[in-house]
């Protein structure tokens, strides 16, 4: 809609009322801030949410990979020769055994539930840009170091050279039943995967000193794979599932973390419903706004309507005055959520020192920090619906205006 000199300048006119239209200046300024703030609501929402999922399946999925090929019974048979048929597989990337175990740990009196997992040497070193104290170098086979999660060190008071036990209540059976078996370990290093569940559980040690813990000899349970495409993980190892029939089950990622994606996914949605909603009731005031600037104005309408104005270039008029308006405050929304998300935490601990809230507690939230992610697709759409919305506002009052008789207008003048 290209308008033409005599049109924009009064539609420029319009947007800038005069002294006794400061109530439907106030208004139309009501309407550009509402629709500036439910713009910004959704782009922090949407990608704070983004941010979510792709944070949870980076940190879930580097440690755990795209699936897991558990033996039934907790060990898996001639495990060397699975694992090459496995990486052996089109479309997958990596493979390893893998041993975990549930069990307990015990510092200076403390005694916490854990995760003890078992990795080889490669897979132990895959987390060396998580360490936050000390070296995963001094974890070797037969060292009887351990690495553990950051949360699980302040839960315990633990530091990088501290003892601390671990007990296997599966120990060995004597005529007097059976002894749980006690194991020191030296923790060599400190890690910080982001996920609070794993930084408050896990407990890393190589895959030979799990099996000695573990009193398993030389067999695992599990072998962790990888593959080209997450998405398509059920497809790639569909093969290896045929052949492990009965022996062992591939659970992919998705199946492990169903519940928690699904719930990110549905909140996802609500989200964007309500704050599209707010949109909406913004985009409301823009019409309130025009509807009451057309009824100040019935009488100029009348006189451009004498002068020549046809009634297209009135209603490209007003429409050009409203869609301005949801078109400022678009823009502007859009960079004050850009803004907010730049400096989304330290806005949280400014809260948070005000209110004297913990807003953001990783034992609820699974992260230690507020993530986000924004998709450019997903910022497009939400401009174009607010622009859509601003514009199909705007309809009904050009429509009135460009309606207006000016014989019935100007009769009495």
């Amino acid at each position: 809609m290209i308008l033409s000199p005599f049109e924009w300048t009064i539609a420029k006119r319009y947007m800038l009322p005069g002294k006794g239209e400061r109530f439907i200046a106030l208004v139309a300024g009501i309407s550009l801030v509402a629709v500036m703030l439910g713009v910004a609501a959704l782009v922090i929402v949407m990608s704070v949410m983004n941010g979510f999922r792709a944070e949870l399946f980076d940190k879930i999925v580097g440690l755990n990979g795209h699936a897991i090929v558990q033996a039934y019974g907790g060990r898996l048979d001639n495990w060397q020769d699975v694992l090459k048929d496995i990486r052996a597989t089109p479309g997958v990337v990596r493979a390893s055994p893998l041993i975990e175990q549930p069990l307990a740990v015990t510092f200076n009196g403390r005694l916490e539930g854990v995760s003890v997992r078992g990795n080889t040497t490669e897979d132990i070193a895959r987390i060396r840009d998580k360490v936050k104290q000390g070296n995963l170098a001094d974890l070797r086979p037969g060292s009887e170091t351990v690495a553990i999660g950051s949360e699980l060190a302040k839960t315990l008071g633990a530091q990088v050279g501290d003892v601390i036990t671990l007990y296997n209540p599966l120990g060995r059976t004597t005529p007097f039943g059976t002894v749980p078996r006690q194991v020191a370990y030296k923790v060599g290093a400190i890690f910080e995967i982001g996920v609070y569940d794993y930084d408050n559980t896990f407990v890393i040690m190589p895959m030979q000193d799990a099996q000695t813990l573990l009193l398993t000899g030389d067999t695992v349970g599990m072998i962790e794979v990888t593959t080209t495409d997450p998405d398509r993980v059920e497809t790639i190892l569909a093969p290896v599932q045929r052949k492990l029939a009965g022996r062992a089950v591939v659970t992919d990622w998705k199946t492990i973390n169903a519940s928690l994606f699904e719930a990110l996914a549905v909140e996802r949605v609500a989200m964007f419903v309500v704050l599209s909603i707010i949109v909406l009731v913004a985009v409301f005031n823009i019409l309130s706004s025009l509807i009451m600037l057309v009824r100040a104005k019935t009488r100029d309408i009348a006189i451009l309507r004498t002068m020549g104005a046809t009634r297209r270039s009135l209603l490209k008029v007003f429409v050009t005055t409203g869609f301005c308006i949801g078109a400022l405050g678009t823009v502007a929304g859009v960079v004050i959520g850009f803004i907010f998300l730049y400096f989304r935490q330290p806005i949280v601990h400014a809260v948070e020192i005000v209110t004297g809230q913990n807003l953001w507690d990783p034992s609820i939230r699974f992260l230690t920090e507020l993530p986000s992610r924004s998709d450019p697709v997903e910022i497009a759409v939400i401009c174009v619906m607010s622009l859509v919305f601003s514009f199909l506002a705007t309809l009904y009052p050009a429509y009135k205006a460009a309606s207006t008789d000016p014989v019935q207008v100007l009769r009495y003048e």
